[in-house]
């Protein structure tokens, strides 16, 4: 393996930032302290700092010489999770912790700025994006919208995630899609309330839920081509406070995701035709309401060439998988692949201690990573620039 040494140099500081950070979760556009972290660092090497876009968003900026330029992302936000670790860094605050790693991940791209600003050889610009709000509440849009890619204006734009289950000390990405579209939806259901002694009387939403249920399944197994992955997931039911009385209504809520823009819109459109139509059929009525989140993310052919030619610098060729399977958990820096060419992948965080999957109380980004992640970055940024140059 060939970690950037001055990296490895300074690897007890990375996993001091990173474990600070860990005990001081804070959740979307909350991100004040990690953003002051950042930018207190950030200036210690010398580089130029813009705070607050999208409230909590901090870009920084180091340019030599005139040429391209190239954006690299890292989110800062935690989850709203209780911890259960009981290691000395766990979360200080209840409710609140960093169950996806971007302690981990904003710490690699700081490892990443510091070698750079005291050892980088390269002509351009770097960008250096740490963005909030990556968990379900759209904080790439936000910098986006707010003018990101015009205030600081790049040529290709790449981001990275730790993925549990993946060997330390090695990537795995793919051209094309990599993470699905998300787009969430709410049923509401309304029959006529009654005594549970005499359903006759009403019309039961409870029966009529249930029969919506089953018929959404239908969507995937029967409209899809079955070469095409898609997922439609009821994951929450609400209706009745009592047994002995049939409520009046039932809410449903769920969510869809897939990789292609057309399957998504014959999703939305079957979630309409089904709950109104079984509805109708059942005496009761439904309606409908979609809240779009994340398109898919999809990355572009000379974006992984490049990831994979600079994980393969530092890992090894055996040790970068070029065409790993897509995963239909959903991602908001596909809206920056939306508007700059570049690519997502993943870097192995191992499958022992802190190898639980995301989102789960027990998580822990793995230390052991942060240099491997740093060096890519590094690398990553001086190849670009170089090969843009010549």
């Amino acid at each position: 393996m060939r970690v950037i040494s001055e990296i490895e140099s300074y690897k007890k500081e990375l996993m001091q930032w990173r474990r600070d950070m860990h005990a001081h979760p804070e959740l979307a556009y909350q991100e004040e302290r990690t953003a002051r972290l950042v930018v207190e660092r950030l200036q210690g090497w010398g580089i130029a700092v813009d705070q607050g876009l999208a409230k909590t968003g901090v870009v920084g900026t180091l340019s030599r010489g005139v040429g391209p330029a190239i954006g690299l992302r890292a989110d800062m936000d935690a989850l709203a999770i209780d911890e259960t670790n009981t290691f000395e860094y766990r979360s200080q605050h209840a409710g609140r912790m960093h169950a996806c790693g971007h302690d981990g991940h904003t710490t690699m791209l700081l490892g990443a700025a510091r070698y750079l600003a005291e050892h980088g050889n390269f002509e351009g610009t770097i960008q250096f994006i740490f963005q909030p709000a990556e968990e379900a509440a759209g904080g790439a849009k936000s910098m986006i919208d707010g003018g990101l890619f015009k205030r600081f204006p790049v040529d290709a734009v790449f981001g990275m995630h730790n993925w549990p289950g993946l060997s330390v000390g090695r990537f795995a990405m793919r051209s094309g899609p990599i993470m699905a579209s998300l787009d969430c939806f709410d049923i509401c259901i309304e029959g006529q309330g009654a005594h549970g002694a005499a359903p006759q009387h009403g019309i039961d939403p409870v029966m009529v839920s249930a029969q919506v249920v089953t018929a959404l399944q239908t969507i995937v197994s029967r409209n899809i081509d079955p070469l095409q992955p898609a997922v439609v997931s009821v994951t929450k039911i609400h209706g009745g406070d009592a047994q002995n009385v049939i409520p009046s209504s039932v809410q449903l809520g769920g969510g869809i995701r897939c990789f292609d823009p057309e399957i998504r819109k014959l999703l939305s459109r079957k979630i309409v035709q089904i709950v109104e139509g079984v509805c109708s059929s059942l005496g009761a009525t439904g309606t409908v309401e979609f809240a779009t989140k994340f398109p898919a993310v999809i990355n572009s052919l000379e974006g992984i060439d490049l990831a994979s030619r600079t994980a393969s610098e530092i890992v090894g060729n055996e040790n970068v998988e070029t065409n790993c399977d897509p995963v239909m958990v959903s991602e908001d820096f596909a809206y920056m692949l939306e508007a700059i060419s570049g690519c997502y992948i993943f870097i192995g965080n191992g499958e022992g201690e802190g190898g639980c999957m995301i989102h789960n109380p027990s998580y822990d980004f793995n230390d052991e990573i942060l240099s491997i992640g740093a060096s890519y970055w590094a690398s990553l940024a001086q190849k670009f620039l170089s090969e843009q140059t010549s």
